[in-house]
């Protein structure tokens, strides 16, 4: 269903994804997008999203050649690698938008996929904890609700 333009079946974390920038008002048509990493859960569907949002979305995964400056040619981020930190501050352009779906346990605590000085110049940043999980749990409650 979503590769024909129905995203109300996607999975809960990239609607989360959607529902959180829409929440916002950030500007999506014609934009910019890159989404880190390539899973069936949360990045190809977070990029079909993006795209029927008339997006420009480029997908990056461990096999991405010159990644930061795809990364700083972006409107919009999502990471979504499972890797803590990874997005740095000379990674992304002043003004972007950043949505970091990452969840990473470390030694310093949990944090996400995106460096928190990273988030210094952006736009707008989802936090971690306390950002994409929490509205994924709504959407979940909105995919089990929605057809009684």
């Amino acid at each position: 269903a979503l590769l024909l333009g129905d995203g109300r079946r996607a999975a809960c974390t990239p609607r989360a994804c959607l529902a959180v920038l829409h929440h916002y008002g950030i500007a999506l048509d014609g934009k910019k997008a890159v989404v880190l990493g390539r899973s069936n859960v949360v990045g190809k569907p977070a990029a079909l999203l993006l795209l029927q949002e008339n997006c420009t979305v480029t997908i990056c995964h461990s096999h991405t050649e010159n990644l930061p400056a795809i990364l700083r040619d972006a409107d919009i981020v999502v990471a979504a690698i499972g890797r803590a930190c990874f997005v740095k501050a000379d990674m992304v352009k002043p003004g972007a938008v950043l949505v970091d779906v990452g969840i990473n346990v470390t030694e310093q605590g949990i944090c996400g996929d995106i460096d928190p000085a990273a988030c210094a110049g952006s736009l707008a940043y989802t936090p971690v904890p306390g950002g994409i999980g929490t509205v994924s749990n709504m959407m979940m409650m909105d995919a089990l609700t929605r057809d009684l």
